[in-house]
């Protein structure tokens, strides 16, 4: 078991369950998955930057990523339904907390002129979402082999209710939040 997880179950659980006054062990919010979502520049015109992406994104996440397709034809953009646009990660259990772990011990404090992330970016429902500009900021890209930079977003899904008790969960498990 990964030491963020036993933390979490030991000490994190209890302190969230008086913090917030909650008196059901079960209604303590837990995170539940983190998703990881890449939308692939020009992998229309170049089948060979959704290779590069997912081989990046499987470093990055330690998982094989899902293709994702085109929902609709959007002339605009010269994209046709069906055409595949980019690759989705969802981490669960031991692989999800050792990436969390990752995320805010390595590779935020790797960032620079880094402040903390912002606490807006809450859907409501006590799940968080952020994103990165490029995944060069992640330890395992070199980023000298990288021929396209490629940003991430990454989504945060918990048990909270609320707002209130996703970032009471997020601060207890160590995000750095803007202060």
């Amino acid at each position: 078991m990964n030491t963020l997880q036993e933390q979490y179950k030991k000490e994190t659980a209890k302190k969230l369950e008086t913090e917030l006054g909650i008196k059901n062990v079960h209604a303590v919010p837990a995170l539940l998955k983190i998703v990881i979502n890449m939308g692939v520049k020009d992998a229309v015109a170049d089948k060979k930057n959704m290779e590069r992406a997912a081989e990046t994104l499987s470093l990055i996440t330690g998982q094989k990523p899902k293709v994702t397709k085109a929902k609709k034809s959007i002339s605009a953009f010269k994209l046709r339904e069906g055409e595949e646009i980019g690759l989705v990660v969802t981490l669960r259990g031991k692989r999800m907390y050792d990436f969390y772990q990752k995320l805010v011990t390595i590779v935020f404090p790797r960032l620079r002129d880094f402040h903390g992330v912002k606490t807006n970016s809450f859907d409501g429902h006590g799940n968080y979402t952020f994103g990165f500009a490029e995944s060069t900021v992640f330890p395992e890209i070199d980023p000298s082999k990288m021929e396209k930079t490629q940003g991430l977003a990454i989504s945060i899904t918990t048990t909270a209710k609320d707002d209130k008790q996703g970032l009471a969960l997020l601060k207890a498990l160590g995000m750095p939040f803007v202060k």
